[in-house]
């Protein structure tokens, strides 16, 4: 019985696999980690070194200390400039993101739907035309006959 269910798991596995959304989330990811030494290389390249100019150029060196003294492991430090360090690489991920990729996309996107719209609108206008012709050239005929159509006006 193993050997029927092993090629229709390896299938179920390749289809899978070859799923445009799971291309699509590699694809993503590999991106994503590429993305991340560059805003890495802007936040020490610089961030750090603008921060640098009022104190360190490492925030993980800003620290405050809840107790009277904070020497080796007496005290209890509270490491906030990691935390800050942290909080302004990601707002500069999410920033770089939303402007370089995010907006420009939905720009793109509104634009595609835009000329759909415009298209089917026109082919609208188009069959509306042409059923008025259509009746212009019947009513037409009918007054060629002399008689009088008996439908709708």
């Amino acid at each position: 019985m193993s050997k029927k269910q092993d090629p229709s798991v390896w299938q179920g596995f390749k289809a899978f696999l070859m799923r445009g959304n799971v291309v699509d989330l590699a694809v993503a990811v590999v991106v994503g980690a590429a993305f991340t030494n560059i805003v890495n290389a802007v936040v020490k390249g610089v961030i750090n070194p603008v921060v640098g100019a009022i104190g360190t150029k490492n925030l993980d060196h800003y620290s405050s200390c809840l107790s009277s003294s904070c020497q080796g492991d007496q005290g209890i430090e509270i490491a906030w400039g990691s935390v800050l360090g942290a909080a302004l690489q990601f707002v500069i991920t999410a920033a770089v993101v939303y402007f370089l990729m995010v907006l420009p996309m939905a720009k793109f996107l509104a634009r595609q739907e835009a000329r759909k719209r415009a298209k089917e609108g026109a082919q609208e206008v188009m069959e509306v035309t042409e059923l008025q012709v259509l009746k212009e050239i019947r009513d037409e005929l009918v007054a060629q006959r002399g008689g009088t159509h008996g439908g709708g006006r």
